[in-house]
């Protein structure tokens, strides 16, 4: 078994840290969502239930009930503190989703890899901006189809491999800085090996700029992305070693602000019905033509 890419227990206790400030800095995740629905405007599909995988504070749940409004529709995620903050009556977060507090939809703590959901239970399983943080993402994808009725939906986003780029060249100490972010190819070649069908796979590159190297630092933080792959530093970096990565951030900077890439993956692939047995005979349907 191969190592795990992301430090679960790392990524939980950022995330729970995160939870009371989150909403106020996690302007691109919701910005990938609204770009997420749009993409399903092309998509025909009628879900009797909807999971919110990786649902956070649950950004995503009002436009997901606004859509689908006769479907059971349920929030997971790994963090408890997430999903409280979400259910939270204070006025900076009411804006965000006021119909969600007066009708509250269900929300489970639940982890990726082991959901607590029956086989074939979803008939559309929505993920925005969660893969990234998975120690074991063949894992979460082949349990994500179990619980994907046939004829179901994944859609899903996530950071490919260029996110950070700029940051992450500024350290030289060997240990990993950011995220292990897989190339879209590679998730496309998981679907397929679990037996998903038609995926689809497409990518799209936002650049943010920042004042100076701790305005990006401090966002990262109060969002819960801070470090959890599991080749990062241990110890604490020193302050001599933190100035030399600022002072080669800031060599970078263009009209006084300085460029921070994110490439975002999207991805989406279907349920369908297996076309060979267990025996890898072809299975073949015969349709009764009416009389």
């Amino acid at each position: 078994m191969n190592a795990p890419l992301a430090d679960a227990r790392q990524a939980w206790r950022s995330f729970q840290r995160a939870a009371p400030d989150y909403d106020a800095v996690s302007f691109l995740q919701r910005e990938i969502g609204r770009r997420m629905l749009e993409r399903l405007d092309c998509v025909k599909l009628d879900p009797g239930s909807v999971l919110d995988l990786g649902c956070g504070t649950g950004a995503s749940l009002h436009a997901l009930r606004e859509r689908y409004r006769d479907a059971v529709l349920v929030g997971a995620d790994f963090s408890e503190n997430m999903l409280r903050a979400g259910y939270s009556q204070n006025p900076a977060q009411r804006w965000l989703f006021p119909q969600l507090l007066r009708k509250r939809v269900p929300r489970v703590a639940a982890d990726a890899v082991a959901l607590p959901f029956a086989n074939a239970s979803m008939g559309l399983i929505w993920s925005n901006m969660m893969f990234h943080w998975l120690g074991d993402p063949l894992s979460v994808l082949r349990e994500i189809y179990r619980i994907l009725e046939t004829g179901g939906l994944l859609m899903f986003s996530t950071l490919g491999p260029d996110t950070l780029k700029e940051l992450r060249a500024c350290f030289t100490d060997g240990y990993a800085h950011t995220q292990h972010f897989i190339d879209m190819h590679d998730y496309g070649d998981m679907l397929v090996e679990l037996g998903y069908r038609d995926p689809v796979m497409d990518v799209e590159t936002l650049t943010l700029t920042y004042p100076s190297p701790d305005d990006l630092f401090r966002e990262l933080r109060l969002n819960g992305a801070a470090c959890a792959a599991t080749n990062r530093r241990r110890g604490l970096t020193g302050r001599a070693a933190w100035r030399a990565v600022e002072e080669r951030y800031l060599e970078q900077t263009v009209e006084g602000r300085l460029c921070a890439t994110f490439e975002i993956v999207y991805g989406h692939a279907w349920k369908m019905p297996p076309t060979n047995d267990a025996s890898g005979n072809a299975i073949l349907r015969f349709m009764r033509s009416p009389a």
